[in-house]
Formats: C-alpha cells, structure tokens, sequence
C-alpha cells in the first residue's frame, strides 16, 4: 500500500494534544456489503445501510479492490454521465485514467486523486490503461460521491488533478500515525484539494497500538472507513475491522486506536476519514444523477438522451470499444435503480 509514505515520520508537523477534547460518541458501525463495478471491478459499499441524512453531505463511497489482476482483467467503466454532484477518486495502488467531455483528464497512481465536478451536466470514463490492461497487477482506490448545494447544481463542469506530492503530511501527537490530508483543514493545516461542498479528506496509516486523536469541526460530521488492519473506536474502544465504516456523533474529537496485534499482510490500520458540513437539502437519487426533487432527476435523463450532458471529444473518438450507451446507464454505477429521495 504506497499512496505517500515518508522515511522518517518524526520529522512531520505534529497535531495539537486533543486528550483535553470531548470525544464523539459512535453512532453506528456497518460492516461494507461487496459487488461489482463498471465492467466488472469488485468494490465494497461503505455507506450501504446508513441514512444519507447521516452521510450528508457525501452521497455513496466504493473501496475498489483491493485486487490483484491477473493479465487481460483490468477493469473499467464504459462512458457514462452525472449531474449534480462531485467524484473524487483516491487511487493507492495501480492506474486509473479519467477522459471527461469538458476536457479533463489524466492518469492517477500512488496516492493521486481526481476530482471531477459534474456540475448542470457531464460525460466521463474511467479506465486502466492498456499497459496494466496487457500486464495485469495490483490495484486499490476510493471513489467518494460529494454532493452539492442546490445554488451549486447547475454550476459548469470542471476537473482537477490532486498530485501524491502535494498532500499535507502530519502525524499525530505521539509520532504513530501518518496523516495525508487531500482535501480540506485538520488543525490549521490545509490539503490541496479545491472543495465546492466545505469537507475534509484524509487517509491515515496507524501503526500497531497507536492512538489517534483528531481535533474535528463541530459543525461537519465524521465518518471513518477502515480500508485494512484491527482496531478500536471511541472512547468506548469499539472494534473495528476491514471493510467497516464508523459513524460519530457530536463532539469535538475523533478516536480511533490499532489494535497491537495486525495481520502480517496488513501491518498497520489503514483508515479513511472524511467528515463536511452538512447540506441539509432534500436528496433525490436516482442512478448517476443527485438533484434535489425528482423531477430534477427525471430531466436529467430526459437531457441525457437528448445529448445535452455532453459529448465525447473528437480525440477520444478512437475508445469505441467503450461508447456511451444511452439505454443502460443505471448498470454504469450500482447506484438506486428506484428513485431516493430524503
């Protein structure tokens, strides 16, 4: 697992002490169901099971892999559109490549990420490239869903490259953790991510028998994803393991604690943290498209099919194996097939 790592973590900035911070309490812990993806990549659904009005104001999070793929497997997703929302996605392991219609795009690896807002309306692919398609190889990411306001809905598409190097690099009090800030502000120190929804976005390694305490908002909420290792949380030292998303209530704190013991494959604690201010928006959800009624929603297909979202450039012409097929969207992302609201 390389995202970022650094030789000598002592020499990182150093949080503020929040042992004096009232801890937040945990509201619930679901265990990820897993599933497929796009062509065919396994993922887990962190959020399934969790009320959006817990979520909010994050819409759906895949932990894609961890995979190893053997030669011809790498997997991708076809072109396909959204509207109303933004997708970030945090590659730790292998390759990713982003196209979009407004012209964005690149390549992610090792702790790179790709945030994409798609705005009043977007088309976008994502796939492996065709080197690791022929070799094969490991891979691992996040694809979060963060929603938007409803003045920011219809605001025009755009696309930026968040690079491993640029990261924030913290570690906690007592020197046992690696915190990468991606996006956001943890105790005065701001990652590099441009945010339209006011969050924060971090990925923490926690070595065995280390606690963590980060100081959080008041005012956004905080959830805690365990990508790999054993560990506790809260003060009340729930146990945590793969696969499990911790939401917490009120407080000023997060904690969360490794285990002493971890498994020889997974050395440290390996954790996803995210937390935002709330929208407080009524959600209408409906496969790739977050709007706020359903009649929003229902546009949005009826603009779909009309080519209204968007087309696929000239210089992209050439990925027909992968063309945007307008009868089958809801396949593209296994997001509700029946309209949510909330």
């Amino acid at each position: 697992m390389p995202a970022v790592t650094v030789s000598d973590i002592t020499i990182l900035p150093r949080i503020t002490d929040a042992s004096h911070l009232r801890a937040r309490g945990i509201k619930s812990i679901t265990t990820a169901p897993q599933g497929f993806e796009g062509e065919g990549f396994p993922v887990r659904r962190a959020f399934a099971g969790v009320d959006l009005a817990e979520l909010d104001p994050f819409i759906h999070l895949d932990q894609m892999g961890e995979v190893e793929y053997a030669p011809g497997e790498p997997k991708g997703t076809p072109w396909h559109p959204h509207r109303g929302f933004e997708t970030v996605t945090y590659i730790i392991d292998g390759i990713f490549d982003h196209k979009d219609s407004n012209g964005g795009g690149g390549s992610i690896t090792d702790g790179d990420t790709q945030w994409m807002t798609a705005g009043g309306g977007i088309l976008h692919i994502e796939t492996p490239p065709e080197h690791l398609v022929v070799s094969g190889g490991l891979f691992h990411g996040f694809q979060l869903w963060v929603n938007l306001p409803a003045v920011k809905k219809w605001s025009p598409p755009a696309y930026q490259d968040v690079r491993a190097k640029d990261v924030a690099l913290l570690t906690s009090t007592d020197g046992g953790s690696l915190i990468r800030i991606i996006a956001g502000e943890l105790d005065g120190h701001v990652g590099p991510g441009s945010t339209q929804t006011p969050i924060t976005l971090i990925h923490a390694t926690v070595a065995p028998g280390a606690e963590l305490r980060l100081p959080w908002r008041k005012d956004y909420n905080a959830l805690v994803y365990s990508m790999s290792g054993q560990g506790f949380v809260g003060d009340e030292q729930r146990p945590i393991s793969m696969g499990q998303l911790t939401v917490f209530g009120e407080g000023d704190c997060i904690v969360v604690r490794a285990a002493n013991q971890q498994e020889s494959r997974s050395p440290n604690l390996e954790l996803f943290i995210l937390g935002g201010q709330p929208i407080k928006e009524p959600v209408a959800w409906m496969g790739p498209f977050v709007m706020n009624t359903k009649s929003e929603v229902l546009q949005a297909f009826e603009d779909f099919q009309k080519g209204l979202l968007g087309s696929i450039p000239a210089i992209y012409k050439d990925d027909a194996k992968r063309p945007v097929n307008r009868t089958k969207i809801l396949d593209v992302h296994n997001a509700p097939t029946d309209l949510q609201e909330s």
